[in-house]
C-alpha cells in the first residue's frame, strides 16, 4: 500500500515561513526599541538582492547580484524596523550606505553570541539551491563561528509528490 499524501488546500509553508519572519523583524523592533544590542549579541542578516523592495547602492547590487550578508553589531545607525522590512545604515569599505530589506527577501537570521539561525527561502524565489552566502562584507569586525547546537531551526519547505 502506497503512502500518498493529499495535496494541502492549506498552505502551511507560507504561514511557517511569515512566522519565522515575525521572530527577526520583533528581534530587529527590540534592539530599534533599546537602541543598542544587549550583550554580546549581534546578527549575520542574509538577503535576496534582486527581490522587489530591496534597496542597496548600486555597486552593492553589482558586487552582490543574488544574495548578500550583512553584519548588525558595532557600526550600524538608523535601525528603523516596519512591518514589512527593515533600514539600517551600514559602512561598506569606509563608505557609508542605507539599505531597505523587506523580510521576504531574508534567507538567513544567525545571533551567534548564543548559536540561534533561522533558515527559510525568500518569497517569491525561483527555487534555485541555495548556495552558502559569502562572508560579510560591511566593515564590522569578525564575529566567533556559529557552533552546531540545539538552538538551530532549519525548515524544509519542499512538498511531497
Amino acid at each position: 500500500m502506497a503512502d500518498e499524501t493529499p495535496e494541502s488546500l492549506i498552505p502551511y509553508d507560507e504561514i511557517v515561513q511569515e512566522a519565522l519572519r515575525d521572530v527577526v523583524g520583533r528581534v530587529l523592533s527590540s534592539i530599534e526599541a533599546g537602541g543598542s544590542l544587549p550583550g554580546a549579541h549581534h546578527f549575520y542578516i542574509t538577503f535576496k538582492t534582486r527581490m522587489p523592495g530591496v534597496e542597496i547602492p548600486k555597486h552593492l547590487a553589482q558586487r552582490f547580484p543574488d544574495e548578500m550578508t550583512i553584519v548588525i553589531q558595532h557600526r550600524y545607525w538608523d535601525l528603523k524596523v516596519a512591518p514589512d522590512h527593515f533600514t539600517v545604515g551600514l559602512s561598506f569599505g569606509g563608505v557609508p550606505a542605507t539599505l531597505r530589506v523587506p523580510f521576504a527577501a531574508v534567507t538567513d537570521f544567525v545571533d551567534p553570541a548564543v548559536d540561534f539561525s533561522l533558515k527559510f527561502q525568500a518569497n517569491g524565489a525561483d527555487g534555485a539551491p541555495h548556495e552558502e552566502p559569502e562572508e560579510p562584507e560591511n566593515d564590522e569586525p569578525v564575529a566567533t563561528p556559529v557552533e552546531d547546537g540545539s538552538n538551530v531551526v532549519s525548515v524544509d519547505f519542499t512538498r511531497k509528490k
